[in-house]
């Protein structure tokens, strides 16, 4: 016969607890070993001997407070199924509390819930007891069947409550050992921040290698088409001189329009990560800048190592962008572009001589300049007054 479900739902989970419990009075009975061995024969009795006793007890349950706070999480790894993380200290006062206070309360209210199973499953089978002895003895016992009756129910809700206070009480270890043995709200956060940061440095790399391959695929695909195009229409312009004027005209605008597109590309190339960069490093693809500038620019660059490919790639991006601004927006006669290390942090100083009054707020780019050098965890600064000079600084952590 199928037991109802209001029957048996109590009791759903209960044999997980009971063991959790049982494993835990276990568990705990080496600490209250330790914490029963001065008061032993009497104990002390001064108030200075108690006092050492009790300093003595806690220095012995911290230096096994690893040990003991491993046994837990293989316990409740074992019996529930919960993995508690470990903490970054090998102990903590966090987890000696749990060992001196929540581990023994539970623990104790864990053995009388386990007296109470016990006592209740006897009291459960009071009929078995009684039929078990001789006739005459149950015979002379006037009422026997009543009283067994009692019995039987006061043993069935002793086993509904047992089991009420075995989840119960798993629940209350459950929630105090996360807490107390498992990391800090503090730990969990540094965690969670190693975590994001790792993450973010993995988008970035991936995002670097895209680019890279972008790149490739460009300069090695789109670009060399072009080529091969603008190079047949420069001999289609030599050799076939016996074709209309308009048909030459046409060749013509090919040729040319083929001529921009290639130059078009390749400032499309060398933005997205330019060969160089890679190659050589920052003080060569900054130096193919400068030339490139329609006005004159001072290039300082002096790197004893070369930074990570990320961090060389967001400056590289800081100078392109700078000038170009400065190009486009300044006025400017000249600029000036220092990029040096200074105890681990790589500096990148852009200064134009011309009307200033840059806003990043403007739409000049140099809000999404901010966020790229954000992006390495950087800090970026302007300072443009009306009139000039502009200024541009940007901090980058320097990892080799």
């Amino acid at each position: 016969m199928r037991i109802p479900t209001f029957l048996r739902g109590p009791f759903d989970g209960a044999g997980r607890a009971v063991a959790l419990l049982a494993t835990g009075v276990l568990v705990q009975c080496g600490a209250l070993v330790v914490m029963a061995v001065p008061w032993l024969d009497g104990g002390p009795t001064k108030a200075s001997s108690c006092l050492v006793a009790v300093v003595a007890m806690v220095a012995v349950l911290a230096a096994g407070c690893p040990l003991l706070t491993r046994m837990q999480r293989a316990r409740f790894r074992a019996r529930l199924g919960v993995e508690i993380p470990v903490a970054g200290r090998s102990w903590s006062w966090r987890q000696l509390g749990y060992h001196l206070a929540a581990g023994p309360l539970i623990a104790l209210g864990g053995a009388l819930t386990l007296l109470l199973w016990a006592a209740s499953a006897v009291a459960a089978t009071t009929y078995v007891w009684v039929w078990a002895l001789p006739t005459e003895t149950r015979l002379a016992q006037a009422g026997y069947a009543v009283q067994a009756g009692y019995l039987t129910a006061a043993g069935l809700a002793g086993l509904y409550g047992a089991a009420w206070l075995s989840r119960t009480l798993a629940r209350l270890d459950t929630r105090a050992a996360v807490r107390r043995l498992g990391p800090s709200r503090a730990e969990l956060l540094e965690q969670r921040v190693e975590e994001v940061t790792e993450s973010r440095a993995g988008v970035l790399d991936a995002a670097d290698a895209e680019r890279r391959r972008i790149e490739r695929d460009l300069h090695d695909g789109a670009q060399q088409r072009l080529v091969s195009m603008a190079v047949n229409l420069g001999l289609a312009k030599v050799t076939l001189t016996d074709l209309p004027e308009d048909a030459r005209k046409v060749i013509d605008e090919a040729h040319r329009e083929a001529k921009e597109a290639i130059a078009e590309l390749s400032n499309l190339v060398r933005g997205l990560h330019p060969a160089v960069l890679e190659d050589r490093g920052l003080d060569a693809a900054l130096s193919g800048i400068a030339e490139r500038a329609p006005l004159p620019v001072g290039l300082t660059v002096d790197l004893p190592v070369r930074p990570a490919p990320a961090v060389e790639a967001v400056a590289y991006f800081v100078v392109s962008e700078a000038l170009a601004n400065v190009v486009k927006h300044a006025r400017a006669g000249r600029a000036d572009v220092r990029v040096e290390t200074r105890g681990g942090i790589l500096l990148v100083v852009v200064t134009d001589d011309g009307v200033g009054g840059a806003d990043p707020t403007g739409g000049t780019g140099l809000a999404g300049l901010a966020k790229r050098v954000a992006s390495v965890d950087g800090t970026f600064s302007i300072s443009s007054p009306a009139g000039g000079p502009t200024i541009v600084t940007v901090e980058l952590p320097c990892a080799p």
